[in-house]
């Protein structure tokens, strides 16, 4: 059963600075609407409930878009109240929030294990602390362990959050920090490619040309190779790029977006793995599950041409003998797992 999120969006509260990449209208939509109530959660919560049938034991209350644990604690209580009758209500699976790795204290961990908090996700964004201290995250790598290993020691699911192509991060730094995050042994995942939004010290940077984003295709490579390495590691990544809406297209100023970006990266990940189980050019026929087909073709068949064009005549096929999750590639060696 698919897990499902009740975002319940409590922009920029909690947070003690503003870090270099931060813009919470284009990032949420929400900023300009009041801060949700008990009522909101309330309304938001019947209104999934009506819809989503027996999805509801999958499904979180998630307060997101600022650091919830550094929230004035009374109205943090209020919210945690509130979430905590919509669980018994209406049966979803429990509450789910983010924040700072420096703000998951002993207090804090007490107060949310006396409510059905399930998961809490930390925005590491980065574990080296050159890039950390670059883009004003006011945190520390050894925060972002700290606060892992506490929520594991109190029983609640460890997310963690991170951010390719920041303001002095390099490919080789982010590999680094996706090797320290998986030691932390997450159950979930999110990577954000990082975007230049207006209102931002980053924008500053880029117009003063001091800073340079990463192009789509720097992006949709590094982030294929950090997916793999989630996944070989069990750790599920649970999204990939911002959530594409028109006020962060309106917006953009800069940066690898695309509304289809984590189907770039499964797609660009499936060719990496069948060129590793192909023998070598030559032509090949190849079945996928039909559920995965198109991410085999790529976009605009993209993975079809750069096979051609390493000298790989590739005919895909659907095939729902084919598990999802793996391809076979005919008279090679059988089922070979390589699909996204």
């Amino acid at each position: 059963m698919k897990h499902a999120n009740i975002a319940i969006f409590v922009p920029h509260l909690g947070c003690p600075q503003q870090c270099s990449f931060c813009e919470q209208r284009a990032i949420t939509g929400r900023v300009q609407a009041p801060p949700p109530r008990a009522a909101d959660v309330e309304e938001a919560a019947r209104a999934a409930s009506a819809s989503l049938g027996e999805r509801r034991r999958e499904t979180e209350i998630a307060f997101f878009g600022g650091s919830f644990t550094a929230i004035q604690q009374e109205y943090m209580l209020e919210l945690l109240e509130a979430g905590a009758q919509a669980v018994a209500r209406y049966g979803f699976r429990g509450i789910r929030c983010s924040t700072r790795p420096d703000a998951v204290g002993r207090e804090v961990l007490d107060i949310l294990k006396a409510y059905p908090v399930t998961a809490v996700e930390l925005g590491a964004q980065s574990m080296d602390n050159g890039v950390l201290a670059a883009n004003r995250r006011g945190h520390t790598a050894q925060d972002t362990a700290r606060a892992a290993e506490r929520l594991h020691e109190a029983g609640i699911e460890l997310g963690l959050q991170m951010m390719t192509g920041l303001y002095k991060d390099t490919p080789e730094k982010t590999l680094r920090t996706a090797e320290a995050l998986i030691g932390l042994e997450p159950k979930t995942v999110r990577i954000y490619p990082t975007l230049v939004l207006p209102g931002t010290e980053l924008a500053r940077l880029y117009e003063a040309g001091l800073y340079r984003p990463q192009s789509l295709e720097e992006a949709v490579e590094l982030c294929a190779r950090l997916l793999e390495r989630f996944q070989k590691a069990g750790a599920a990544v649970i999204r990939m790029g911002l959530h594409p809406g028109p006020e962060l297209e309106q917006r953009l100023l800069a940066g690898p977006y695309h509304p289809a970006f984590r189907q770039l990266v499964e797609s660009r990940l499936f060719l990496y793995r069948l060129k590793k189980a192909l023998g070598g050019p030559g032509r090949y026929r190849v079945e996928v599950n039909p559920r995965e087909f198109s991410t085999a073709l790529g976009q605009k068949r993209e993975n079809l041409k750069r096979l051609a064009g390493a000298g790989y005549q590739v005919a895909l096929a659907q095939a729902e003998a084919v598990p999802a999750g793996e391809f076979r590639v005919a008279a090679g060696p059988g089922i070979q797992k390589g699909a996204p």
